[in-house]
């Protein structure tokens, strides 16, 4: 990606600014448990999306108001477990470098907002201005609706934004917005990252564009 064309940064948050993993997995464990699934395959494809649409490929006999009980108790079990939620390796400083630099940045999520804000709080993060999560989108990740909005909210062209993701949902969603990709996890983008120093040192060679600068 050529960073002269960069405008703006959106993150996902869990797995890429937040490191929630082992969070995450307790609270399906416990939910296929009680809803008699298989929780090693519930894990496989759990991270990166909403839960209702995990719910519904799982248990496919519930019904409208059973996903959303279901989705309602998954997320019900994570809202308290956050002894072991901290920053992913490196986002802390990438984010002050990017307030150095005034790039705009956002937040796109699949968890919903308080969800969010005590995952962010116990990471040591500070919410950006822009914030999506899976309450102000009608279709969550790999649908593009989060990062387009995001974009649309910065005021950004989504093709100058660089999506950062750790889950292949969330690239696909990056790429249906039509932005650029960063890859974590070994996965692959237009960029593929083995940590967040890795953007930080592309960054590093990156000046604002004229019409921006002071």
């Amino acid at each position: 990606m050529d960073l002269e064309d960069l405008r703006a940064i959106l993150f996902d948050m869990d797995g890429t600014l937040v490191d929630s993993d082992a969070a995450v997995e307790r609270a399906w464990r416990v939910w296929a448990g009680e809803y008699g699934v298989d929780p090693e395959q519930v894990i496989t494809v759990a991270h990166g999306r909403p839960s209702e649409p995990t719910v519904r490929e799982f248990r496919p006999d519930l019904d409208d108001a059973g996903v959303a009980e279901a989705a309602a108790r998954q997320l019900a079990l994570q809202y308290t477990d956050l002894d072991d939620v901290r920053e992913v390796p490196g986002a802390r400083n990438l984010l002050r470098l990017l307030d150095i630099l005034e790039m705009p940045w956002a937040i796109v999520t699949s968890a919903d907002r308080r969800l969010t804000a005590v995952r962010l709080e116990a990471a040591g993060i500070t919410p950006p201005g822009v914030l999506v999560t899976s309450e102000d989108v009608s279709e969550g990740k790999p649908s593009p609706e989060g990062y387009l909005a995001a974009a649309a909210a910065l005021g950004v062209d989504p093709g100058a934004c660089l999506v950062v993701e750790d889950s292949t949902p969330g690239l696909a969603a990056g790429y249906g917005a039509g932005a650029q990709t960063a890859a974590l996890r070994g996965l692959r983008g237009d960029l593929t990252l083995s940590g967040l120093p890795d953007l930080a040192d592309l960054l590093s060679e990156w000046t604002p564009p004229r019409e921006s600068a002071r």
